[in-house]
């Protein structure tokens, strides 16, 4: 049993795609580890990277030549400023050199150095491999960016990391049935069961400190979004629509910073469409930073980076104007727990099985949390969960001309707001009239992606991507 902590499930890093961006980022930084390892870094005459699958067929489109290119330079997505990066990656391109690591300059040439390979390799389909030529010799290492961030080299090899990692778990959780006999057995809410596995791997102090750092980064990318005005990048001209919605909802009260705003907007008119209004506005800042190569939380991917943070925004803005850090911290607790059941039992990359594995997943974390913060039961927690995932069944990944942004960013609204419906629904609900557990959703959406045809997998060839023109936008 693979056992995901919740820092596994936030990650910070840079957009637009946790699979496409951050992941391929990450697999550079552990391939130059796996070269130092062998104690062969400095040998490394030549490198070059090939692109497989998904990350080939929407690469360009997710900044994936970009992220490889970062990574292979020694930039860090959680520190690196992000204005910053256009820079990086002209002098790359300029010069026909890149900084390998940060310390030893190679020739690169990122149109000959990195390829775009339409053909899926067997494992998964976003799969890319590294190569070094070193004493005359080309080595090959290839990794598989399998949705989230989460990098792996080999099953097998992953299988023996996390059964390490499932001893130091006191409380394993695979199905969420397991989750509950623990809450029963122990007569504790979720929240607390997630912590003691927390504890198990870092202090408390640590815990507090990371979970911290999440929000505050969730925070400041609504605040970046909400206060941008203009088009994204990438060529669809698409208008950013957080910054107007913000202006005609936040009426005149002062502000120097994000926690200041926050306290600003609980002091705003609530009416129904104003709420409405306000979550979505949240959820299309968050996407709107990603879209741009902004700084995001992973909840569980970038492309769904806004449900989570939205939901969470709106309850300490509406819901409980005395919300604290201790209220943010049972809800992430909650979402990452509910995360990583899905990720055990299914997948968390559209690559695999289309939207419903992200906005699908971020949508039902929203939801368990949010129901637990209301004063929800385990089982009602899980009840709504599976509610927004119910309803996100079958949902497909065709972005616009490969980019995060049409018609993902107003897919992170939608499924906020259905996160906020189904834990109301939840609440009203007794758990002994319920009729689908949160195991079966997530079985049923894993049949549902293995059923669902390629063209509808994050590839841009079916759907709304080949539906609406590029010269139409």
């Amino acid at each position: 049993m693979e056992c995901i902590s919740v820092f596994d499930m936030l990650k910070i890093g840079v957009g637009p795609s946790s699979s496409h961006t951050l992941g391929p980022w990450r697999a550079a930084e552990l391939w130059i580890n796996e070269l130092k390892q062998k104690k062969c870094f400095d040998a490394v005459e030549s490198i070059s990277v090939d692109l497989y699958g998904s990350l080939s067929l929407t690469g360009k489109g997710h900044a994936t030549d970009y992220a490889v290119m970062l990574g292979l330079s020694g930039a860090d997505p959680e520190t690196v400023p992000t204005e910053n990066i256009q820079t990086i990656i002209d002098d790359i391109k300029a010069s026909k050199t890149i900084r390998f690591n940060n310390e030893k300059t190679l020739a690169f040439d990122p149109l000959v150095n990195i390829k775009f390979n339409k053909k899926f390799l067997p494992f998964h389909a976003n799969a890319l491999v590294f190569t070094a030529k070193i004493n005359g010799k080309n080595k090959k290492s290839t990794f598989y960016s399998i949705g989230g961030g989460f990098v792996v080299k080999e099953e097998r090899k992953n299988a023996k990391r996390n059964k390490e990692i499932l001893k130091t778990f006191p409380y394993p959780v695979r199905l969420g049935t397991e989750l509950l006999e623990f809450c029963k057995n122990l007569n504790l809410p979720i929240s607390d069961i997630v912590l003691e596995n927390e504890k198990s791997l870092r202090t408390e102090a640590e815990i507090d400190y990371e979970l911290h750092r999440i929000w505050n980064t969730m925070l400041e990318c609504m605040y970046i979004g909400c206060h941008t005005e203009g088009n994204l990048p990438g060529g669809l001209n698409v208008r950013r629509r957080a910054h107007d919605s913000h202006e005609k909802l936040k009426g005149n009260l002062p502000y120097n910073s994000p926690q200041e705003w926050l306290e600003t907007i609980r002091k705003t008119e609530v009416k129904f469409r104003a709420i409405l209004k306000w979550v979505s506005c949240f959820a299309l800042s968050v996407n709107e930073v990603n879209a741009s190569l902004g700084r995001v939380v992973t909840a569980p991917t970038n492309g769904s980076a806004g449900v989570i943070p939205a939901v969470l925004m709106y309850y300490m803005v509406i819901e409980n104007h005395q919300a604290d850090f201790n209220h943010i911290k049972k809800f992430l607790l909650v979402a990452g727990e509910i995360g990583s059941i899905f990720k055990k039992g299914a997948t968390i990359s559209a690559a695999m099985g289309g939207c419903q594995a992200e906005i699908g997943v971020s949508s039902a974390m929203a939801a368990g949390a949010l129901t637990e913060l209301l004063g929800g039961t385990p089982e009602q927690v899980l009840i709504a969960a599976e509610i927004a995932m119910e309803h996100h069944l079958g949902l497909t990944c065709d972005p616009i001309g490969g980019l995060v942004q049409v018609p993902c960013i107003e897919r992170n609204s939608m499924g906020a707001i259905k996160a906020i419906n189904a834990a109301e629904l939840a609440l009203d609900t007794d758990p002994e009239n319920a009729k689908v557990p949160l195991d079966k959703v997530v079985s049923t959406m894993w049949e549902t992606a293995k059923d669902m045809n390629s063209k509808y997998k994050e590839t841009s060839e079916g759907g709304l991507a080949i539906g609406v023109n590029l010269v139409d936008c």
